[in-house]
């Protein structure tokens, strides 16, 4: 009898996670604490820890790369704003759109959240009632709370915010799965793994501070009690766990 060896399996590759990075923090922010890239990195031990690979894409500055060779994408916040309507923001919007019909990953944050929401037919800008800023408690509607990724949060969790701009309307085949009384739609869900939020998973205490300060005026001009946003900026574990355990799910995409 003749035996044939079989060929050994070959070993599944990590998954790839773009961060599309759309902007730079303030320079105090990035030299202490690092740019807006730098934060959501940090913010992904579990996904470094099992191999995962994570690029950085400048989308302002680098061409847009294949749909086909991203296993996951990451939209950073900016100081941009998306009713300007930029050329590099214009043109990730039907790359967004394609990725959605491919079924690719992907989780927007605060300018994310908002250029996603638009480019999937929702619409973005100024908030009537003025910037939001601080730690906010935000809470999961029924969807969420049934959510596979946020359904691991509490009804009512913490979370970091810092926008002038939201998505005023959200897409007609978007989930909302949080919100506050200054925001309706904290967080959206466009399809199984294509989701967006406002607030910052990836901020700190100390980065929250910083934009606190960078910012007072606006706030005092808005009849905001500063000093007392200012004492009641706390971590916020439950929100930021968001970026890793969507990171995490790659793997699972790729086994």
């Amino acid at each position: 009898m003749t035996h044939t060896a079989s060929s050994p399996a070959r070993p599944v590759e990590p998954p790839r996670l773009a961060i599309f990075k759309t902007g730079d923090s303030f320079a105090d922010v990035v030299a202490e604490h690092g740019d807006f890239e730098d934060l959501f990195s940090a913010r992904l031990d579990g996904f470094r820890r099992r191999g995962g690979v994570i690029e950085v894409i400048d989308v302002r500055r680098q061409p847009l790369p294949a749909i086909s060779d991203q296993d996951g994408v990451m939209v950073t916040g900016s100081h941009a704003m998306v009713s300007d309507r930029e050329a590099w923001s214009e043109a990730l919007k039907p790359w967004l759109r394609e990725a959605l019909d491919c079924g690719l990953p992907m989780f927007g944050v605060c300018y994310g959240h908002q250029l996603m929401a638009e480019a999937f037919g929702g619409s973005a800008g100024y908030h009537p009632r003025g910037r939001e800023c601080g730690t906010r408690t935000l809470t999961l509607t029924e969807a969420g709370r049934g959510d596979p990724l946020f359904g691991a949060l509490p009804d009512a969790f913490a979370a970091q915010l810092t926008h002038a701009q939201s998505a005023l309307s959200r897409p007609e085949a978007a989930t909302v799965l949080a919100a506050n009384d200054h925001d309706p739609n904290q967080a959206l869900r466009y399809g199984p793994a294509q989701y967006s939020v406002q607030f910052h998973p990836e901020f700190t205490v100390q980065v929250t501070a910083a934009y606190l300060a960078h910012q007072r005026d606006i706030l005092v001009a808005q009849d905001e009690d500063v000093e007392a946003l200012e004492r009641s900026v706390v971590e916020t574990p439950e929100a930021s766990s968001l970026l890793d355990a969507f990171a995490l799910t790659l793997f699972d995409r790729r086994s």
